[in-house]
């Protein structure tokens, strides 16, 4: 027996269905379903049968809905149970048993196919298959339409991009057109779905349609919603305006995702660099890589001009390092500059090396105690005894945009007299954030210290998601007394607790800047004349930031394109609508709203959904009340997400979510219900 949630609430059997008829059994049915294999609180469970607004006897009511269920579980052979836990209930599913957890498990394993398009792309279908018309149609529920259905759909919605991205890639524009116009229709504020389609019209040698479908979803953004096309959506119709060649279509040509054009993988196995990055100006607010990656941060730099063109081995071998760390071309290597269109800007950058020399921090800022304990850390002498070819391993945490990446490289800049075998900085996820297996960075990095010279090696594995990605970097090679292994940094939102338990090291966990740390960085970043006229106005900026050094950075880069704007005006403009405002116009991956939404994506839905719940209510629900008073949000989920750099502190003391990221969530919400109002 099989439980539907991804269309109208059914029983399957093999080719026999049961859908459910509306009532208030179904809406328990669904709630349960949702967060399968997780306690549901009454509370939540009472809002999603009676609404807001519940009668006197709901909690007895409850009760019998439960027993109805069970009842009809025992009609149709079901042998799955409705468990009652302290202050609520839970239901057991498994992939098998429920289409929405099968949906979810083939998403992840076409995930791991991303390097055979073909495959990829067939799992992805399977895992579209399983969604079977309007969900939840027959569940009237309006909790569930208005808090579950649209992050359902948005899972769907990802899916279909990505089949359609995976269609253009392998040229296949004629069916990507199959489902393009159908889901630039049913969703006609999706701008990506309009790229795909623009672009699988142009493909098709159809340029006055693609022109004509551009003047449509520009006509539908700026009625609707008087916003104006995305930069990427601006971009394309230029170059079908020029008629220029967006690249090949075959499998091994580039694919777009999210406005940027990344090379498709290889069929063989990447061991080393795919392409070097091309000579161009990029704010410090985040890496040119990953939009999620904290890599080459610095923590107060107004901006950095990345090196020239890095050589690129010609058979895609390593970096190979001279003893100062920095690259020394390969046999064969060529430099490859960043295509430019005809206006001579970049239209298609470059992918960035996964591993590379640890670059320099520019007008790196504060952190003044955690640059001296990390680089004592890595210039003591290795301890000697039969573990002293055990890599020293050290890990700086903490919330995203904290500036981890940044303290780890100025600290290894400072220390490299300590590692004349050079430095390395590893990338530990994808453009897209997703993880890259372990046994693809083992190799890489394998390969890259033995091109590497004499003596020891430091490495910073950068951006780590969990301790499976580390470990067998960090297991002892060679026999005991060979001498020490490389060092290792790892930065990581998490806090990797069973890898320090299991292979011991240090930790650095990083907070936001004192009010010290954040005047000095505008110092820095703006220079001390025109921060010193205003120091009042400085000390606000500072705290509208919330002292927050992504939020600081962007800032910085802001100001420093309006050299003649007074800082107490841009205090003003920026306390109206921080979030908004801390972002690069012409770049708005780089946006504290872009950083906290990637960061969220990362976790686990049911993780996602209490950390919601959290930042929208009262500060209460952080309190920690003893293991007898759980509350909505169990402390074991509250200690996760106080792992994965959301909440500051805890036990024994209160949980804290920064006021920036509280007033993301809160805005993401109010956005996200006037959507679902207006449809």
């Amino acid at each position: 027996m099989r439980f539907q949630l991804l269309g109208p609430l059914a029983l399957a059997d093999g080719s026999d269905t049961v859908v459910l008829q509306p009532s208030k059994p179904a809406n328990l049915l669904a709630a349960l379903l949702l967060h399968a294999n997780s306690p549901v609180s009454t509370e939540y469970l009472q809002r999603a049968i009676w609404g807001e607004e519940q009668p006197a006897t709901a909690r007895a009511a409850l009760q019998t809905c439960v027993l109805r269920l069970r009842r009809l579980f025992s009609k149709h052979g079901v042998t799955t149970s409705i468990d009652a836990m302290p202050g609520g209930y839970r239901i057991t599913a498994a992939p098998p048993t429920l289409d929405l957890l099968g949906f979810r498990d083939r998403v992840r394993r076409a995930a791991g196919l991303e390097r055979d398009p073909e495959a990829e792309l067939c799992a992805l279908r399977d895992a579209l298959s399983l969604w079977q018309g309007a969900l939840l149609a027959n569940v009237r529920s309006v909790v569930l339409h208005r808090d579950e259905v649209p992050r359902l759909a948005e899972e769907r919605l990802r899916a279909v991009e990505r089949v359609c991205d995976l269609l253009l890639g392998l040229g296949r524009c004629g069916e990507a057109l199959v489902d393009l116009w159908t889901a630039t229709r049913v969703h006609p504020g999706h701008e990506r779905f309009h790229e795909q389609l623009i672009e699988a019209l142009y493909r098709s040698g159809r340029q006055s349609q693609a022109l004509a479908e551009y003047r449509r979803v520009k006509g539908f953004l700026l009625e609707e919603l008087g916003v104006d096309p995305s930069p990427s959506l601006r971009r394309l119709e230029l170059a079908v305006l020029r008629g220029e060649d967006l690249g090949p279509a075959g499998p091994a040509a580039p694919r777009v995702i999210r406005g940027e054009t990344v090379p498709l993988p290889a069929a063989r196995p990447a061991t080393a660099l795919d392409a070097a990055p091309s000579t161009v100006s990029v704010s410090d607010a985040e890496s040119a890589t990953a939009p999620d990656a904290e890599s080459a941060t610095p923590q107060g730099a107004s901006g950095v001009v990345a090196p020239g063109p890095t050589p690129v081995p010609a058979q895609g071998g390593p970096p190979v390092l001279t003893r100062g760390g920095s690259p020394a071309p390969a046999q064969g290597a060529t430099s490859v500059p960043a295509p430019v269109t005809a206006a001579g800007t970049t239209f298609a950058p470059v992918a960035v090396p996964r591993i590379e020399p640890v670059p320099a921090v520019p007008h790196f800022t504060g952190r003044a105690a955690e640059t001296a304990a990390l680089t004592a850390r890595l210039t003591a002498p290795p301890p000697p005894g039969p573990e002293d070819h055990r890599p020293l391993t050290v890990l700086v945490s903490g919330a995203p945009g904290i500036g981890k990446s940044a303290l780890a490289q100025h600290a290894a800049r400072l220390a490299r007299d300590a590692f004349p075998a050079g430095q390395l900085l590893v990338r530990m996820t994808r453009a897209d954030g997703e993880p890259r297996p372990a046994a693809e960075v083992v190799a890489e990095v394998a390969a890259a210290l033995g091109a590497a010279g004499d003596g020891r090696a430091l490495l910073i594995l950068d951006d780590v998601v969990d301790a499976d990605q580390v470990r067998p970097l960090l297991t002892p090679r060679g026999e005991a007394g060979a001498g020490p292994g490389p060092a290792v940094v790892v930065t990581s939102r998490m806090g990797l607790g069973g890898l320090i338990a299991t292979h011991g090291g240090w930790v650095q966990r990083l907070t936001t800047f004192t009010e010290a740390e954040s005047y000095a960085l505008l110092l820095t970043a703006l220079g001390a004349e025109r921060v010193e006229a205003e120091p009042r106005a400085a000390h606000r900026l500072a705290a509208v930031c919330g002292h927050f050094p992504a939020a600081l950075r962007i800032l910085t880069a802001r100001l420093l394109t309006r050299p003649g704007l007074r800082l107490a005006d841009a205090a003003d403009w920026l306390g109206d609508d921080p979030l908004a405002r801390l972002t690069l116009t012409d770049s708005p991956d780089h946006s504290v709203s872009g950083l906290f939404d990637r960061a969220l994506g990362r976790l686990d839905p049911r993780l996602s959904e209490a950390f919601t719940h959290l930042a929208q209510g009262p500060p209460t629900l952080l309190d920690d009340r003893g293991p007898e008073d759980d509350g909505l949000v169990p402390e074991a989920v509250r200690e996760q997400l106080a792992d994965a750099g959301l909440l500051e502190d805890g036990p024994p003391g209160p949980y804290r979510i920064h006021e920036l990221l509280r007033a993301h969530v809160r805005r993401t919400a109010r956005i996200r219900d006037r959507r679902t109002e207006k449809v």
